[in-house]
């Protein structure tokens, strides 16, 4: 298997992880899919959105794949008066990630990153690896320690 910047970063700082590859022949790789292909709850399969505020820039969010963003907590959490979903097409070259396999670790820079608190819920929760069709457990606090991420009340 090719590492992903997300998985050299978690091996640098020696934060212990596990990865988990799952097929993605059928084409889905929702959060609901992912989570039944790797027979989890859904509320542990977390994404990663990135939204650009008109004062900060790019902020990253990463909460449970089965909830929405709630755009005016987003941007409350990120100091701003208002922050928009970047476009697809603007998610490779501003983070070095493609829609579907954007990891909040080992992004192109490091952006501010907010975690929906209720991460804290569980003992490991799964993210993107990096790639589609990979996912990393970890623990929260591991994720938040790593990406300076701050919790927050996002959905």
């Amino acid at each position: 298997m090719t590492k992903t910047n997300a998985v050299r970063l978690l091996e640098a700082a020696e934060i212990p992880f596990e990865l988990r590859e799952y097929d993605t022949s059928d084409g889905e790789i929702s959060g609901m899919a992912v989570a039944a292909k790797l027979s989890c709850e859904p509320d542990r399969i977390f994404k990663t959105l990135v939204t650009e505020g008109k004062t900060t820039g790019l902020n990253v969010f990463v909460i449970p794949s089965n909830m929405e963003l709630d755009l005016k907590k987003a941007a409350k959490a990120a100091e701003d008066k208002n922050v928009e979903m970047i476009k697809a097409r603007d998610l490779e070259p501003k983070t070095g990630y493609i829609h579907g396999g954007c990891s909040p670790i080992g992004m192109k820079k490091h952006f501010p990153t907010y975690i929906d608190e209720t991460a804290q819920l569980y003992e490991t929760i799964y993210i993107s690896g990096g790639r589609i069709g990979l996912q990393i457990k970890l623990a929260p606090s591991d994720l938040a320690k790593l990406t300076k991420a701050k919790l927050y009340d996002l959905f």
